[in-house]
């Protein structure tokens, strides 16, 4: 059976468009900062980010992928590339021989802890100060939303 696909009307086109441009256009801009602000890359930042923010700095590698919507493959590469930088380690898994930790190194921890004061920065001057509480608590509210509608759907 043939079904039409269902066409955004020009409304819906316009949301989606505007979107798709704003968060390009935001990522882009806080990439390139950081690269020029810490040397890190935006991959770096927030492999980093994850790994400290729960507090033991160490993250199972396929947790740590799924976290950041990566593939395995992408994730593979990013951590070697960070490990040669000695930003990040990677530990065997005790109870499980296949899989392995992602652990912050102190080198790691102390490259997130000079660039996120600039990197918050950023993020309000480009993102935060565009909106009034009103507009972000409803930007807050849409964005969990569609995060929780797209748990529901399959990949």
């Amino acid at each position: 059976m043939d079904t039409q696909p269902r066409w955004l009307d020009p409304e819906q086109k316009v949301a989606w468009d505007n979107f798709i441009r704003m968060q390009e256009t935001l990522i882009g801009r806080l990439s390139r900062r950081i690269q020029a602000d810490s040397g890190m890359s935006a991959a770096d930042y927030v492999v980093l980010v994850s790994l400290t923010e729960r507090g033991n700095g160490r993250m199972r590698f396929l947790d740590l992928a799924k976290r950041v919507e990566w593939e395995k493959s992408r994730m593979s590469h990013q951590v070697t590339r960070m490990a040669k930088r000695g930003l990040v380690a990677k530990e065997e898994c005790p109870d499980d021989g296949r899989g392995a930790f992602i652990v912050a190194t102190p080198a790691g921890y102390k490259a997130i802890e000079e660039a996120a004061p600039q990197h918050v920065e950023d993020v309000r001057r480009l993102f935060i100060d565009a909106l009034t509480p009103n507009q972000l608590a409803t930007l807050g509210r849409i964005s969990k939303r569609i995060l929780d509608h797209m748990e529901k759907q399959p990949d």
